[in-house]
């Protein structure tokens, strides 16, 4: 299955932007998913009740949609919980909540989120299109999976499990209750999910589609994200600079705005073009409402719609009709310099980065990387974990950490 995550500065157009990503997908003969957390009824020209089912919904013969009701799933999750943990709250003397009482707390929209992107993955679609938050918001729910995975090992470690039939003695001993088994029962569920969810967004087929209006806020934000998303080991596909405005015009109050859009475009085509393509969108003269609208966005470089046929080969479903979109983001490799200078090099492409914005710090067999306002933990490979931090540098968007073999863990070749 192939994946586009669409997301880009709020305000931007970017679920207008992957509905008709989506739609284009389907005009070149593929079984599209569109997942988002908008309303869509209006875009899609559905009626308002359509996409609130509990799975997707067919618009167009091709392309099924579902809407993400956090506010529902929410309620779900809190009310499973209850019932699981009814003996200890009851132990409490605890009430129990009623559905009808339950209102939705922050942090549930990414939880909603993650839960219906594993859903997405067990489906049989050609292509997932999924409608992200903004930008700082994406990336931070992007990295959710592989963040609480870290937290449930962490916590609830799996070798503790093999012990559980010495729960009772130990209880005893140590005079305090110790976790039921549905917790660890629990924990291994979630941590499966959490596993389902992160090989979909880590899969070399997935990519990330950026959604922006040229001009210097979205330009910023772009610049900031290019760092967190290569932190984060996403790819980026094709940045849409969505309502263009046209170089012709006879309105002098659109002159000054045709101008910087002009040139936030020639600096885009410069930045991103290497890794990138860059696919215009013009200005409708009104908000996309229904696929005929939709249809008119899937045109190469902004250039004249096609509504017939199987649409631009440059428009917004190039590259969907493959199950791979090319080469995957940049890994992070290990360079082997220890005959020369008795080193290990972890390189790590970060582009945009600034020196004075980032930091590392070795935590056990972790490396904890800060740039900007992105942070992951990441474990070491293997050969590193048995060498010491010895330096690092960062040099034309690439941080290279220098790692030296501490004789006491490094096999000794003599």
């Amino acid at each position: 299955m192939r994946t586009v995550l669409v997301t880009g500065p709020g305000g931007a157009g970017r679920t207008t932007v992957a509905a008709a990503t989506a739609l284009a997908a389907v005009r070149r003969g593929r079984r599209v998913l569109l997942l988002s957390a908008d309303p869509l009824a209006d875009l899609l020209g559905t009626s308002p009740g359509a996409l609130r089912g509990a799975g997707p919904v067919e618009v167009t013969p091709g392309l099924w949609a579902a809407g993400i009701d956090s506010g529902e799933h929410f309620r779900t999750e809190l009310l499973t919980f209850q019932e699981k943990a009814a003996t200890a709250l009851e132990l409490l003397g605890a009430r129990k909540l009623a559905d009808e009482e339950l209102t939705e707390l922050p942090g549930s929209e990414q939880s909603a989120l993650l839960q219906a992107l594993r859903r997405a993955a067990e489906g049989r679609w050609d292509v997932l299109v999924v409608d992200l938050p903004p930008l700082r918001d994406a990336l931070a729910v992007l990295a959710l999976p592989e963040q609480l995975r870290r937290y449930l090992r962490r916590l609830l470690p799996r070798e503790r499990q093999a012990a559980r039939a010495l729960r009772p003695m130990m209880a005893q001993l140590a005079g305090v209750p110790m976790p039921a088994q549905w917790l660890y029962e629990t924990a291994a569920r979630r941590d499966a999910e959490l596993a389902a969810v992160q090989a979909l967004i880590e899969d070399r087929t997935t990519t990330v589609r950026l959604v922006a209006e040229p001009g210097p806020t979205a330009a910023r934000a772009l610049r900031t994200a290019r760092t967190g998303l290569a932190l984060a080991g996403l790819r980026v596909d094709t940045l849409v600079p969505n309502r263009i405005h046209p170089r012709d015009t006879s309105e002098p109050w659109l002159t000054t705005l045709v101008a910087q859009q002009r040139k936030c475009l020639e600096e885009w085509d410069e930045e991103w073009a290497p890794e990138a393509s860059v696919r215009e969108i013009g200005h409708l003269g009104r908000d996309p409402q229904g696929l005929d609208d939709l249809r008119l966005l899937d045109r190469p470089d902004g250039g004249p719609a096609d509504t017939e046929g199987d649409g631009p080969a440059g428009g917004l479903g190039a590259g969907l009709s493959d199950d791979a979109p090319g080469p995957a983001a940049v890994p992070w490799r290990t360079e082997d310099r220890l005959a020369e200078e008795n080193l290990l090099v972890w390189c790590l492409p970060l582009p945009g980065a600034v020196k004075s914005e980032l930091s590392l710090v070795r935590r056990e067999d972790e490396l904890l990387l800060t740039v900007g306002p992105f942070r992951r933990i990441v474990p070491l490979p293997s050969a590193l974990r048995r060498c010491t931090v010895t330096g690092a540098a960062l040099t034309d968007g690439e941080l290279r950490v220098r790692f030296t073999p501490d004789p006491a863990l490094w096999p000794r070749t003599d």
